[in-house]
C-alpha cells in the first residue's frame, strides 16, 4: 500500500472512531444529568423528612409527603445553614440534609427558648440543653411605621426576658390579630400568623407558622426564660435558671 492510501486509512479509522465516541458521550450525557438533577422520590422525601426531625426541625407526620410542615421545616434548616431559602427540597437539599449535623442552642444546661435575630430561626431547648424544636420566624423589621393611628419603630428587643403572659387563640391587638400570644415585653410576643416571611417584616412581634402555634403555647408556660440575640448582642440567663431551681427545691421541702 502507498503511503498515501495508509495515510488516508488511518485518518478514515481516526474519523470514524471520534464519531463513535462523539455518539456515545451525548447518548450518555442526558443519563448523567438526570441521576444529578431528578427530584428526590417519595422514599427519599421520607429520610429527608425523618433526618429532619431527628435533628429538631418542625417537619409535621415523616411520611415523605411534602407539605406545608415540611416547607417549614425545610425553610427552617435553610436557614440555620445559610443556605438558599426556598422551602423545596431538591437533589442538592437532601445531600445537604444528609450530611448536616443537629444545630445547638446558645446556651445549655436549662430549659429555654432562643430567637437568633440573625437566622430568624426559633430554637426550643429542654432541660439538658438539647434543641427539640426549631421554627422558622419573622421577627422586626428596623423600619418606622404609621399604621391604624399609631407610630413607631419595628423592633424586637434584645436580651433576656420570661413570658409573662399568654392567650388562648385569637388576641386582637392595637395592630392587629395575634394567634396564641405569648408575651415577653410590652406589647411584644411570640405568636402565630399566616404570614411568615424569610426576613424581618413585622411590628416587633415574633411571628411563627400557624399549625405550630398552639402547641408552642403549651411549651411555653409563664416564666420560660426566652433569649433574643443577635450577632452583636446576647445576654445569659443562667442566673435566672439557677434561682428557678433553688426556688423549686424550697418548695419541695
Amino acid at each position: 500500500m502507498s503511503p498515501i492510501r495508509k495515510l488516508t486509512s488511518s485518518l478514515l479509522l481516526i474519523v470514524c472512531l471520534l464519531a463513535l465516541t462523539s455518539t456515545q458521550s451525548i447518548a450518555n450525557t442526558p443519563q448523567k444529568r438526570n441521576r444529578h438533577t431528578r427530584a428526590p422520590n417519595r422514599a427519599e422525601a421520607k429520610e429527608a423528612e425523618s433526618r429532619l426531625k431527628e435533628m429538631g426541625y418542625w417537619t409535621g407526620p415523616v411520611d415523605g409527603a411534602i407539605d406545608g410542615a415540611t416547607r417549614v421545616a425545610l425553610i427552617a434548616f435553610q436557614k440555620m445553614e445559610g443556605r438558599k431559602i426556598t422551602g423545596r427540597l431538591t437533589r442538592s437539599e437532601l445531600e445537604a440534609i444528609r450530611s448536616a449535623a443537629s444545630p445547638q442552642a446558645r446556651e445549655l444546661g436549662y430549659k429555654h427558648v432562643e430567637v437568633d435575630l440573625d437566622r430568624q430561626v426559633l430554637l426550643l431547648v429542654d432541660d439538658e440543653g438539647a434543641v427539640v424544636r426549631i421554627l422558622p420566624v419573622s421577627t422586626g423589621s428596623g423600619k418606622r411605621y404609621n399604621e391604624k393611628g399609631m407610630r413607631g419603630l419595628a423592633y424586637t428587643p434584645r436580651g433576656r426576658f420570661r413570658v409573662y403572659g399568654k392567650a388562648w387563640g385569637w388576641k386582637r391587638s392595637p395592630l392587629g390579630l395575634l394567634y396564641y400570644p405569648n408575651y415577653i415585653s410590652g406589647g411584644v410576643a411570640i405568636h402565630g400568623n399566616p404570614d411568615v416571611p424569610p426576613s424581618p417584616q413585622s411590628h416587633g412581634c415574633i411571628r411563627i407558622p400557624m399549625f405550630a402555634s398552639s402547641q408552642v403555647s403549651k411549651m411555653l408556660p409563664v416564666g420560660t426564660i426566652v433569649l433574643v440575640y443577635d450577632k452583636e448582642s446576647f445576654v445569659s440567663a443562667k442566673d435566672w435558671a439557677e434561682e428557678d431551681k433553688l426556688k423549686q427545691a424550697a418548695s419541695v421541702k
